[in-house]
């Protein structure tokens, strides 16, 4: 078979085990929330956004790892940021109900700040490193213990946002016995690490044949499979209405997407990541930041009309950065 034929013929296949096992795994992360008697809210940010996470979380281990490819641990992080807030954009396109930033609860105007704060810090992180200005802590760059610590402070600012805007509503009981949702969660998450583990070498390669950058690759394709958890969840959400846990599962998953980066750079043993990496990835960090500031403008402001009657100028701006960032990518990319 044709090399190229064949190597995405494997993307493809990674693409699919990722996306199964994704939505796979939220669904019994979810049932898990609901035998254990948890808040529906707090776990729609908290459990089911990291557990549609876990497929960057796994891709990056093994990047900085197995296939000693830093540019792809971040560009998969960055990318994946970039593109779950183009989601919000796709699916104010397709939803026909309201305008989806008017439906939304404002206290996600609290998540979309806080991931400014960590994304700004990434993209000053990359920067710094880059000029010899930001100080380690042997292999482990400064900036990814600071990431580390605004993680946990963002998470008990939304627990305690959480605690005094709504009253905790308890989840559904659930169709399947907790034994059961403990074991379909397990094999999910096995297919996810396999998958997540074979992903950023089929990067590798892929950058390898196509004569493209392994930055390019990872902030599009890698970052888009490693996205295909956050992609169906969220359709999954929009079809039945819940607007505010497909905006809380989207910018959730931002928030420890951004953590990862920092677990990775604890596993990248030559030294801090930041300083082997292209600095072209804070184009990207500064291009989420961007996206998230439309939507904390979007969420304020709630407009109702359509451009063109196609979507929101919020989300066109959110199309926009995204493409944007894409050929920055690729033109630039290392």
């Amino acid at each position: 078979m044709n090399p190229i034929a064949l190597i995405w013929l494997q993307f493809a296949l990674c693409v699919a085990v990722i996306g199964v096992a994704g939505v796979r795994l939220s669904r019994y992360g979810d049932a898990i929330a609901a035998l254990t008697g948890l808040s529906r809210n707090w776990v729609g940010l908290i459990l089911i956004a990291t557990v549609t996470s876990l497929p960057e979380l796994v891709t990056g281990l093994s990047a900085v790892t197995v296939a000693a490819a830093p540019d792809i641990a971040v560009g998969d992080v960055l990318g994946s940021c970039v593109f779950n807030l183009a989601i919000l954009a796709m699916i104010d396109v397709s939803y026909r109900q309201g305008a989806i930033y008017a439906l939304a609860g404002q206290g996600h105007i609290v998540s979309a700040g806080f991931g400014v704060i960590l994304l700004a810090g990434v993209g000053l992180a990359v920067l710094l490193t880059t000029q010899d200005m930001m100080p380690a802590i042997g292999h482990v760059s400064l900036a990814s213990v600071l990431i580390f610590v605004m993680y946990l402070v963002a998470m008990r600012a939304l627990y305690l946002t959480e605690q005094r805007n709504a009253s905790p509503v308890v989840a559904e009981r659930a169709d399947m016995t907790l034994k059961a949702a403990l074991m379909g969660y397990g094999v999910a998450s096995a297919a996810i690490v396999g998958a997540g583990i074979w992903l950023p070498i089929i990067g590798v390669e892929l950058a390898r044949v196509m004569g493209w950058s392994n930055s390019f690759v990872g902030t599009l394709f890698v970052a888009f499979a490693t996205s295909v958890p956050e992609l169906a969840t969220t359709w999954g959400a929009i079809r039945i209405g819940a607007i505010d846990m497909a905006f809380g599962n989207l910018l959730g998953s931002n928030l420890f997407d951004v953590l990862i980066l920092a677990i990775d750079d604890f596993a990248y043993r030559p030294g801090s990541i930041y300083a082997h990496v292209s600095p072209v990835h804070a184009v990207s960090a500064i291009t989420a930041c961007l996206m998230s500031g439309v939507v904390i403008v979007a969420l304020a402001y709630r407009p109702v009309s359509r451009v063109w009657h196609i979507a929101s100028w919020a989300s066109l701006a959110l199309l926009a950065l995204y493409l944007l960032n894409a050929a920055i990518q690729f033109l630039h990319g290392r």
